[in-house]
């Protein structure tokens, strides 16, 4: 996924339909001159609606729709013919978008399932026709019934990305590298920092044909939670990982600190992120021999730890038993 086709942000007037006025009507016909009142209802105006579309990974389609409008009601006829509803407008998001309101920032719902459809914004309800108005002391009613207006927001539809493993680490941690060595995936690799400017993600292939799903988060730095860098903008996405992967490159100065800067990072962003599981995985570990990994290990933090190496192949496959058992272990 190209960074100009990932976009996980946009900001959109959003109108929904207006109902359809009621009908004033009088039955006619060749033997008839003053009939009862026949005046049939408004339909409803078209209603904004969100559905979810597994098969999509960005907004990247509502970039340039700034305004999106749905249809407006038919209005009611004789012979209490109701108007027809208007057309509605159903906008598919990928799993994980959620919506905002423009001018709070209060989160209004969330897209968690491919199909699952939540309606944004109401159409505006149908007048009731002079039908509806007839009383025994008011057998010809003259009047109907206007349609509701439609409503008009600003909407915001933030894509939070839905994967069981996120990886967490400074830039050129070795994540692209991991993402591109154990998935299908193929992000941009290069020494230098934030190669990665995206989110990207991959189906990490496990035992009798099980996977589950790693995203390559954009490198956090320190400050990240401050808007320092680009982490800001992407750490809303490890709030939808079931895990958090941290990655340390073997030749850190102090591989314990690195770990307790990223977590403080995410404890700035959202106290929340520390109740999911984390493992720690030390990669580069293909410089290092064993006496070197049994020092690094005495004062690495108290959690799940692995040496790894993408580049030489070490410990990739323990490495993803470790993944599918932290994932499973309340299944």
């Amino acid at each position: 996924m190209s960074e100009n086709n990932f976009v996980d942000y946009v900001k959109i007037a959003f109108k929904s339909g207006r109902g359809g006025r009621g009908s004033t009507h009088f039955y006619r016909d060749r033997l008839t001159a003053k009939g009862g009142p026949d005046g049939g209802n408004g339909g409803r105006g078209g209603h904004i609606v969100l559905r979810g579309n597994a098969q999509l990974w960005t907004l990247l389609h509502l970039k340039y729709r700034k305004h999106i409008s749905a249809g407006d009601g038919e209005g009611g006829g004789a012979n209490n013919r109701s108007g027809g509803d208007g057309n509605d407008e159903v906008i598919d998001v990928p799993v994980g978008t959620i919506a905002r309101d423009a001018e709070t920032g209060e989160v209004e719902f969330e897209i968690t399932e491919d199909g699952q459809t939540v309606i944004l914004l109401s159409g505006g309800k149908g007048g009731q026709g002079n039908t509806k108005f007839k009383s025994a002391t008011n057998q010809s009613p003259r009047y109907a019934q206007p349609g509701e207006e439609g409503q008009t927001q600003w909407k915001i539809l933030e894509l939070k990305v839905l994967a069981d493993v996120g990886l967490v680490g400074f830039p050129n941690a070795g994540k692209s590298t991991l993402l591109s060595v154990i998935t299908a995936a193929k992000p941009e690799i290069a020494n230098y920092p934030f190669t990665t400017l995206v989110p990207n993600l991959g189906i990490v292939p496990y035992r009798d044909f099980k996977s589950f799903i790693m995203a390559d988060i954009p490198g956090i730095i320190e400050g990240a939670h401050t808007g320092k860098g680009i982490g800001l903008r992407f750490l809303r996405h490890i709030e939808r990982n079931s895990l958090l992967l941290f990655m340390v490159p073997a030749d850190s100065e102090d591989i314990a600190k690195e770990y307790e800067i990223l977590l403080n990072e995410l404890r700035a962003y959202n106290p929340e992120l520390l109740d999911k599981k984390r493992i720690l995985a030390i990669s580069k570990s293909d410089m290092l021999d064993e006496e070197l990994k049994s020092e690094i290990k005495a004062q690495l933090p108290d959690l799940d730890s692995i040496f790894i190496s993408s580049v030489a192949q070490q410990g990739l496959t323990e490495l993803k038993d470790l993944l599918w058992k932290n994932l499973t272990i309340n299944e």
